[in-house]
Order: structure tokens, then sequence, then C-alpha cells
């Protein structure tokens, strides 16, 4: 215990960064765990498509859409989100996965569908970088 302090005292900023990136860390898994809803690998997210009632919604730019998009996705930038909910009150009970280019900006759509009632809310993990990275299609149409 004695080496422990003293080590401390004789390294105070990294003992400093490591007490702060231990922080970060901890905040970061609690909040993955409390915000309702997972994120979903490429192949998973095949799975859920194939075999259950599942709304895949694509919530990037229109341009990004235009490069490429998976197939019957539904295209609902965030921004438009709040105003179009409506649209997708009949999936309510369905399995929702969300997702944008890198399966960042699609955690928010994330936690708006999760506010809106929706119970089974997923987020692409790595979203369509990931998709076209596992050989899963894309389409232009």
């Amino acid at each position: 215990m004695d080496q422990i302090i003293e080590f401390a005292g004789n390294h105070m900023m990294l003992v400093a960064a490591f007490i702060i990136v231990l922080g970060m860390l901890i905040g970061n898994e609690v909040s993955r765990l409390t915000r309702g809803f997972n994120d979903i690998s490429p192949a998973d997210a095949t799975k859920l498509i194939n075999h259950t009632e599942t709304l895949v919604v694509d919530i990037r730019t229109a341009s990004e859409n235009r490069e490429g998009h998976i197939l019957n996705s539904k295209h609902i930038p965030t921004a438009e989100l709040q105003k179009r909910l409506k649209e997708l009150d009949k999936y309510k009970q369905a399995h929702v996965i969300a997702y944008c280019r890198s399966g960042n900006r699609s955690v928010a759509a994330c936690k708006i569908l999760k506010q809106h009632g929706f119970e089974n809310v997923y987020n692409l993990g790595g979203g369509i970088m990931a998709w076209e990275s596992a050989n899963l299609p894309v389409t232009r149409k």
C-alpha cells in the first residue's frame, strides 16, 4: 500500500490521466447499458431482416442515400425524423434498425425512436460502411 501511495505522489499526472480515462470508460458503459437499444452487427441485422418483421431506416442525407443504401430501407433524414414519426407508427412492435454512414448519427435516431414508444430498436454498428465491408448488397435505385 505504501508503494502505491508513493507512486501516486511521484506520478500525479499519470494517476490523474488514469482516473479520467477510467471515469470515461465507466460513463460510456453506463450510457450504453441505459440507452434502451443495442448496436447490431451487419450479420445479425441480415438475420433479423430475413426472419422477422424489420424496418430499416436510413437517416443519412439525400445525397448520401443516392450513393447507395440498404435494399428496402426507408429514407428519413435525422432532421426530419421527429416530423415523420407518424409514417413509422405501424412498426412500433416490429424491429427497427437505424443506420447512417458510420453508426454515430443513427444513435440520435435510435434515442428518438425509443422515446416515442418503439420497442425493438437497434443501431447498425459501423453504419453503411460496415455493411459494405461485410460485402452485403446496396442499391442506388
